[in-house]
C-alpha cells in the first residue's frame, strides 16, 4: 500500500482526498493536516510515501512545509505532490526548488490524480502540462549570467549527460531505453548515479539541473 498524509486547510477537500485515496486499493490516507506546521510533524511521525501538498496554508506555506521535508535527512523517501488551483510561476519554480517530486491543479481529475500518486511514489517526475510550460517559460526569463555554471557536471559521464538531458526533456525510462537502445535496467542504473553525484533526490530535481546547465533549452 503506498501510505498517503493528505496537507490542505480545507476540511472539505481533505475529506474528499481522503475517501478517493481510501478506496483506491493500493493508497491508504495515514494524516490528515490543517497546516504546513502539521503537515512537517506529521510527516515524521507517519513517515509516508506521498505528501498530498496545498501551498496556501495557514502558519506556514506548503513550499516551506515542502522544503522541511525534503530537507529532513530522517525521511529521505518521503515524496512531496503539490496541490493547487494556482498554477503561477513563483508556485512552481518555488515548489520544485524545495524538493516537490510533482505539480498538480486541484482540478486534475480523480483517476489522473490517484496515477499521480502512484509516479511519484515511484520515484518518478510529475509535471501537469501548464506547469512544464510555466518551468520553461521561467529558464527562457532568465539571463544566461543568473544560470549556474556547468561545473555541476564534471563528474556525470558522457552517457549520463545523454540520460538526463532525456529526463529534462521529459522521458520515462522506458523512453530513453528505447531512444538510447539500452536496457531499462541500465537506464535505471544510470539514473540512480546520476541522482547520487548531483545530490538530489528525485527526477523533479533533474529537471531543474538539466535546464539551469543548459543541457535542455527551450526549443531545443
Amino acid at each position: 500500500m503506498i501510505r498517503v498524509l493528505i496537507a490542505d486547510d480545507q476540511a472539505l477537500l481533505r475529506g474528499s482526498f481522503r475517501v478517493l485515496v481510501d478506496r483506491s486499493g493500493d493508497c491508504e490516507t495515514v494524516g490528515e493536516a490543517r497546516n504546513g506546521a502539521e503537515a512537517v510533524r506529521l510527516a515524521a511521525e507517519t513517515r509516508p510515501d506521498v505528501v498530498l501538498m496545498d501551498v496556501r496554508m495557514p502558519e506556514m506555506d506548503g513550499i516551506e512545509a515542502t522544503r522541511r521535508i525534503c530537507r529532513e535527512l530522517r525521511l529521505p523517501d518521503v515524496r512531496v505532490l503539490i496541490l493547487t488551483t494556482f498554477d503561477l510561476d513563483e508556485y512552481v519554480y518555488g515548489a520544485l526548488r524545495a524538493g516537490a517530486s510533482g505539480f498538480l491543479l486541484k482540478d486534475t481529475p480523480p483517476a489522473e490524480l490517484l496515477t499521480g500518486i502512484r509516479i511519484v511514489a515511484d520515484g518518478e517526475a510529475l509535471l501537469a502540462p501548464s506547469v512544464t510550460r510555466r518551468l520553461i517559460s521561467e529558464f527562457a526569463a532568465r539571463p544566461r549570467s543568473e544560470r549556474p555554471i556547468p561545473r555541476l557536471l564534471d563528474a556525470v559521464t558522457g552517457r549520463e549527460r545523454e540520460v538526463l538531458t532525456l529526463i529534462g526533456r521529459g522521458l520515462s525510462n522506458t523512453e530513453i531505453a528505447q531512444h538510447l537502445s539500452l536496457s531499462l535496467a541500465t537506464v535505471k542504473t544510470h539514473v540512480g548515479r546520476i541522482l547520487a553525484k548531483l545530490d538530489v533526490r528525485d527526477r523533479a530535481q533533474l529537471v531543474i539541473v538539466a535546464y539551469e546547465t543548459g543541457l535542455v533549452t527551450v526549443g531545443g
